[in-house]
Order: structure tokens, then C-alpha cells, then sequence
């Protein structure tokens, strides 16, 4: 029985090979026909082009037919990605508005790429077939849908056809890619030729799919970070009223990128007219409540971000802004997340929550320095103990940036409300962090000028002469301890400038002249030549002082006196 079943399957096997030979040879004998015809073809082709004088090669396009575009990417398939992100249809009532659009968008991209000619930094594509759709693959293709549109009706008719998962994939896809090119201006500009905005603006108006929603504002976030572009957001009617809107949606996705373009528009050219699409109060109780209540830290940092837009603004947008945010409870709010993220930060160091707390600091700061609105925070005792506390971090690296702008508010702070200032005079661990948070300063003059100025505050409070030796003493040590990043910063020459008014109004009974620097230095001075008269009669004790030390850093704030 084996033996027979082995026959058979050679004998199969040899049948199968034959067959295979029989096949191998009439493909060849097919190839080398079709390669006759195509050698027979190409003789007469060159004969015809011959006598005609025609050249053998195809000569390039005329200049006018060219993509003027400084670009990889295939303008075509820019525009063929933007086709695919018509609206999908998804509903009976939403069915006639986007089958609508799409036809409307058919006949305005055909218009866009039909018989205009390519200019450079406008990135509109040329049709180089005078006329025919066909020449295109994205027109012809989109053609063949229209007519197979037309043949079985409505695709709001045929649920069977594509499932809606599969359409948002594919939507979703394509949107991914066009978010990505959107970042870069020429793939921008081409993008907004070819009527990206409208296409967008229709998918906000029907789409009920968060993800398709927080791709199209992505898009639309990236457009926007092109000053140009911007202007085309603004002009695009009912686009930016569309965008307020989605405020009140609950993806924490999409909600971070409308604050973003929120905010993009607040610090643009046009920056009143967005401020008057955000004045109503719902709008800017929403806002608040954004920031209040979101758990996610990114969003947080954006909401936040969209507020300091409008503090940092104190003209059209501020005066417009902040009195309502103001009544709405603001300075509560800020003061509120200041205080969570303190608490996080004392708990645990997580890096993600780092931006969080520098823009919730950069916020209160702004508001600090309003003309208008900076008593109410400046008078916050909360604040100021929080603030103060983040100072005395002995860590300070990991939030460098948040320590400098703490830097920054207290000096507004204690501008506005001197009756702090004793609260901190004697607090040495507090005295020691001013110092400390001074080299991450080095690039911010401002900063650092209102840091000096804190410490002179601090120090011309101190009467070297009269208070008890051991509370100079601690002093003395603070001062040492910090000694090498005082001499660093005066080998800075550049000079730490302050007004003459602000000089006289923070230091009366000193020099209006003198910058918060100078002022302090002179003090460091004052307090180390006596304690040195104090070391000569003995009367300091046996205290751990280094008299080298002392004299390093005495030898140096005499230098820089002298200057």
C-alpha cells in the first residue's frame, strides 16, 4: 500500500513539473513577443519623432508650470491628504451639510489647482494638463468617487459600505500626517491655499469624534504659530468663535490644544480681536474652571498658560480681561495652585509638574506687577509664606527657573507690602536661599536686579553696630558660606541698574543713585569690618569664624566699592 501511494505521488510530482515547464515556456515565448512589439513600437516612435524633428526624451515642463516650492514633499499630496479629510458624514441631519461641503470643496480645490500658475511662498498648484481632471491622480480619483456618489446615492444611504471605525482610522491617518507638515511654514502656506481652514472648520462644525476633533485643532494650532498664517485663523469667518467654543468640551486632549491657540492668537497682531471672543463670562468661568479641576498637568500648564497671555498684556487685552477674571476669582485660583504643587513638590520631585509650577509662578508674577490689580496678591499672606518657602529649598537645581521667578515675586511683593519685610529680616535659611538662587539668574538681569534688591531690603535692617554678637555672627556665616557666588557675580562688570525713583522709594535713607547691588555690598561690608573691630577687642568669643575667609570677602566688597 505504501509502495503504491509513493508511485502515485511521483507520478503526480512528475505531472506537476511538466506542467510547470509547459507554463515556463509559453511565458517566454510571450515575453519575447510582447518585447518584439514594444522594440517594433519604440522603432516607430523614434522614426515619427524624426521626421517631425520632435526630441527622443520628454523636455521639461515651462517655467510657469512648475512647483515653485521649496519643498520634499509633493504639493499634489498635500492637496490629496487635505481631500481625504472632507467631512465624513455621520448622521441624517448632519448628512446634506457635509455632502454640501464636500461638493463645494470639490469645486473650489478644482478651482485652486486648475489654470493657476505656481508662485513662490503662495503654494498653489498648477493643473500642467490645460483643463483635463484626469491628469491628477487626487482630481481623478476624486472624480470616480463623485460619479460613484452620483450612480448609488448618498453615502448617509450606505452604513454597510465603510465602518465608521475604519473611516475615522483612515481619517485620523492622513490628519497625523498634515498635522506634522502644518508645523513646517512652506507645507503651511500651501496647506491654507488649498482651503485647509474651511475643511477643518467643517469637521469641528459635524464631527462628534474627540480624536478627529483634537487632530483638526492641532493642525489648526501648528497653522497658527506662523505670524502669516495667523492672520488667515482670524479672517476664516466663524472659525474663531468655533474655537472658543470647543472650551466646553471634557477631552483633556483637545482642550490643550485650544488653549494653545487661544493663547497663540492672545500674543499675536491681532490680539484685541481674539480678546473680545474670550470676554463673555461663561467664557472666562470656564477658563477657571479649566485650570481648577483638570487632574492632568499638561493641561494645567495650558490653561494656565492661556491666562498669562492675558496678564502679561496690560493694554487693549488686560483692560478688556483681567477686571472680569479679577471678579471671578483669579488671584484665589493662582494662589490655590501654587499651594497644591508646593505641597507635590515637598512630597515628591516630579519632573512633569516642574512647567506646572514655573507657569503658575510666571502668572502670579504678572499679576504682581500690574499698576492695576497687584495690591490684592501682594497682600496675600499665603502667598508669601509659600513663596518664601520655595526659596529656602536647599535643592534648587531641578527648579531652577521656578526659584528665580519666586525671586522675582517676592521683590514685588515686598514693594508693595513693607509690613512683610520684618517677617523675613532674621531668617537666615531665607537670606541663604536669596543668595543661592543668584548664579541660575546669570542670563536675566531683571531677575537678578530684583533678588540684590530683596537682599539690601533684608541687610538695611540689620544695625551691625548695635545687635547682639551671636545674631552677627549668623550672619557672618551666611555671608561666608555664599561667599564665592557673591564674588561671581561682582566680576560681573555689566551694572545692575535701578531707577533713581525706585532706589529712593525702596531705600530712603540711602543713596538714590546706588543700585540694590551696590547698596547691599556696602552693607556685606559695614557688617564684616565690624566684625573684625569686634575680633581686635575680644569681644566675639570662641566662635568658628574663618578670619581668611572674612577677609577674602571684605578685600572684595572694597574692590568693587571703590570702582
Amino acid at each position: 500500500m505504501f509502495e503504491q501511494r509513493n508511485k502515485g505521488r511521483q507520478r503526480q510530482k512528475q505531472n506537476t513539473e511538466r506542467e510547470r515547464e509547459r507554463a515556463s515556456m509559453e511565458g517566454d515565448d510571450e515575453v519575447k513577443q510582447r518585447n518584439k512589439l514594444e522594440e517594433k513600437h519604440s522603432d516607430e516612435r523614434r522614426e515619427e519623432e524624426a521626421e517631425m524633428g520632435c526630441p527622443s526624451h520628454h523636455p521639461p515642463p515651462p517655467p510657469d508650470e512648475l512647483f515653485d516650492i521649496d519643498t520634499t514633499v509633493d504639493p499634489s499630496y498635500v492637496i490629496s491628504l487635505i481631500r481625504k479629510l472632507l467631512p465624513v458624514d455621520s448622521g441624517s441631519g448632519e448628512c446634506d451639510q457635509s455632502t454640501e461641503f464636500r461638493h463645494n470643496y470639490d469645486m473650489n480645490a478644482n478651482s485652486v489647482v486648475q489654470g493657476v500658475v505656481a508662485r513662490s511662498g503662495d503654494g498653489v498648484v498648477v493643473d500642467t494638463s490645460k483643463g483635463d481632471p484626469e491628469s491628477m491622480d487626487i482630481v481623478g480619483n476624486r472624480n470616480e468617487s463623485t460619479s460613484e456618489e452620483k450612480e448609488k446615492g448618498s453615502s448617509c444611504q450606505e452604513p454597510e459600505k465603510l465602518s465608521v471605525s475604519s473611516v475615522e482610522e483612515a481619517w485620523e491617518e492622513h490628519g497625523c500626517v498634515l498635522w506634522d507638515l502644518a508645523a513646517s511654514e512652506t507645507h503651511a502656506e500651501l496647506m491654507v491655499q488649498n482651503l485647509i481652514l474651511q475643511v477643518l472648520h467643517a469637521n469641528l462644525l459635524v464631527s462628534t469624534s474627540s480624536r478627529i476633533r483634537e487632530i483638526c485643532l492641532g493642525i489648526i494650532g501648528n497653522l497658527a504659530c506662523h505670524e502669516g498664517l495667523l492672520k488667515h485663523i482670524e479672517s476664516t469667518t466663524g472659525l474663531v468663535n468655533i474655537l472658543v467654543g470647543q472650551l466646553f468640551l471634557d477631552d483633556t486632549q483637545c482642550l490643550c490644544e485650544v488653549c494653545r491657540i487661544l493663547t497663540t492668537g492672545l500674543y499675536g497682531a491681532g490680539c484685541t480681536f481674539w480678546a473680545e471672543c474670550l470676554q463673555s463670562d461663561d467664557i472666562l468661568r470656564r477658563i477657571l474652571w479649566i485650570a481648577e479641576n483638570t487632574l492632568n498637568p499638561h493641561l494645567i500648564e495650558k490653561s494656565i498658560g492661556l491666562l498669562l497671555a492675558i496678564l502679561e498684556d496690560q493694554s487693549e487685552v488686560g483692560q478688556l480681561l483681567i477686571p472680569p477674571l479679577m471678579t471671578l476669582g483669579l488671584t484665589s485660583l493662582l494662589i490655590n495652585l501654587f499651594s497644591f504643587e508646593m505641597s507635590k513638590l515637598t512630597k515628591e520631585r516630579i519632573p512633569e509638574r516642574y512647567p506646572v509650577l514655573e507657569m503658575i509662578l510666571r502668572a502670579i508674577e504678572a499679576l504682581s506687577a500690574s499698576d492695576s490689580h497687584s495690591k490684592e496678591i501682594c497682600s496675600s499672606k499665603e502667598l508669601f509664606h509659600l513663596v518664601c518657602h520655595l526659596m529656602k529649598l536647599q535643592d534648587k537645581a531641578e527648579v531652577a527657573t521656578c526659584c528665580v521667578t519666586a525671586g522675582v515675586l517676592v521683590a514685588n511683593i515686598l514693594s508693595e507690602t513693607v509690613s512683610f519685610i520684618p517677617e523675613v529680616s532674621h531668617d537666615f535659611s531665607f537670606l541663604e536661599g536669596l543668595f543661592s538662587t543668584l548664579p541660575f539668574a546669570s542670563d536675566d538681569l531683571e531677575a537678578r536686579r530684583a533678588i540684590w534688591s530683596v537682599i539690601a531690603r533684608l541687610l538695611a535692617r540689620v544695625n551691625e553696630s548695635e545687635i547682639d554678637t551671636s545674631c552677627l555672627r549668623q550672619y557672618i556665616l551666611v555671608l561666608l558660606s555664599k561667599s564665592d557666588v557673591i564674588e561671581d557675580d561682582l566680576l560681573d562688570i555689566q551694572p545692575v541698574v535701578d531707577s533713581k525713583e525706585e532706589s529712593q522709594n525702596s531705600f530712603p535713607s540711602l543713596q538714590g543713585k546706588s543700585s540694590a547691588r551696590t547698596i547691599a555690598i556696602q552693607k556685606i561690608e559695614s557688617m564684616l569690618k565690624n566684625w573684625n573691630i569686634r575680633k581686635e577687642e575680644n569681644m566675639y568669643g570662641d566662635f568658628s569664624v574663618n578670619t581668611d575667609d572674612v577677609k577674602r570677602l571684605y578685600d572684595c566688597c572694597q574692590r568693587y566699592i571703590s570702582k
